[in-house]
């Protein structure tokens, strides 16, 4: 109950801080959205990159499998 009413007090804190400083809020938001996109962009990069490599080494390993699994890739004595 004490977290539900707290809840409440700080919902109604954050409205009335929005309404007061709202000229600030956008500026902060503008300000933000390109660093935002930066960071984004960055973790994507970074993503691609990773998904490219763990490729071209499941690749190396799926060939590396059936050099293994080939007949008469054993030697015969």
């Amino acid at each position: 109950m004490g977290a539900l009413i707290a809840g409440i007090i700080t919902i109604l804190i954050g409205i009335i801080g929005l309404v007061r400083w709202s000229r600030f809020v956008v500026e902060f938001l503008k300000g933000s959205v390109p660093l935002i996109l930066v960071f984004g962009g960055l973790l994507a990069i970074i993503a691609g990159l990773t998904s490219i490599k763990d490729s071209i080494e499941a690749k190396k390993l799926e060939e590396e499998s059936k050099k293994e699994t080939t007949p008469g890739s054993e030697e015969k004595k």
